[in-house]
């Protein structure tokens, strides 16, 4: 299957992001904590050239403790300064102020000698769709000041938001970048809800995901589906199916009703917690 999703809304985001990048002192790009290199869009890279950048694993509490332990060192290396948060819980959240200060020191520092006093920081927070931006921006406001959602494309235009004196933020709608040139890339933000399920075909998806599952996880699909650990992608599908009581009319199985179950507990962390990239 191709994996590719750039829908019209994503070009103006980014035009809109390019005008706004002088206005910003710092960039706060969020990526999916279970796949930290696929969920970073090389466009904000070149966006953010000059800037400041902070990098939260988001959704660390679905990804493998030991992986976030290794992106964490691999973004530092890089000279990021970088966090693991669970914006739904507030985990972590709180330490974000501490690191936007740190990234800020020569700003700030050069403001306090030009007798510039109280200037707000202004940070970009960025993201691909569906990594939760919004659900961030409301935990660490402690309030609801974005509309969040569970599918890709929630926030379509940009909002300024006052959390402090010293801090404003801009929240930015989620946007992909026009071609993966890997397509385990498209793969992987599939797998995480990043994409339109609508335009992909989830046994296909589902089946990407087993195989993924059996290589990196071996014994987490035939423990919570109570089935055999033996067969293809194809027949641990349709064990899914039958464990979980997935038919049509008459005997035959419903395989998009089985890939819709299995996607669902991965991203929900049913399946337990899963890193699928390593640094």
């Amino acid at each position: 299957m191709n994996y590719q999703w750039y829908p019209g809304h994503m070009t103006k985001a980014k035009r809109m992001m390019q005008e706004n990048i002088k206005l910003i002192d710092v960039i706060i790009e969020l990526v999916d904590a279970r796949i930290p290199f696929s969920s970073r869009n090389p466009d904000i890279d070149e966006l953010g050239r000059n800037k400041s950048r902070i990098i939260l694993l988001n959704k660390s509490d679905l990804a493998d403790e030991s992986c976030n332990k290794e992106w964490l060192d691999h973004f530092e290396a890089q000279g990021a300064y970088v966090l693991e948060v669970n914006s739904k819980s507030g985990a972590g959240v709180k330490q974000v102020q501490g690191k936007v200060q740190e990234a800020c020191r020569e700003k700030l520092e050069r403001d306090r000698k030009r007798g510039i006093v109280n200037r707000p920081v202004r940070a970009m927070v960025v993201g691909i769709p569906n990594v939760g931006k919004s659900t961030f921006i409301n935990s660490f406001a402690g309030k609801a000041c974005t509309k969040t959602g569970n599918k890709p494309g929630v926030t379509r235009g940009k909002q300024w938001i006052r959390l402090q004196k010293n801090l404003e933020l801009l929240d930015t709608p989620g946007i992909l970048w026009p071609r993966f040139e890997n397509q385990e890339v498209g793969m992987h933000l599939a797998f995480i809800g990043s994409m339109n399920d609508e335009i992909i075909v989830m046994e296909e998806l589902a089946c990407d995901l087993l195989g993924r599952l059996s290589r990196l996880y071996p014994g987490v699909v035939p423990r919570r589906y109570q089935i055999e650990a033996s067969g293809g992608q194809a027949e641990l599908l349709a064990q899914i199916a039958e464990s979980r009581k997935c038919y049509l009319k008459g005997e035959n199985l419903n395989l998009e009703k089985a890939a819709g179950i299995l996607l669902d507990d991965f991203r929900s962390g049913r399946l337990g917690r899963i890193t699928l990239e390593r640094p």
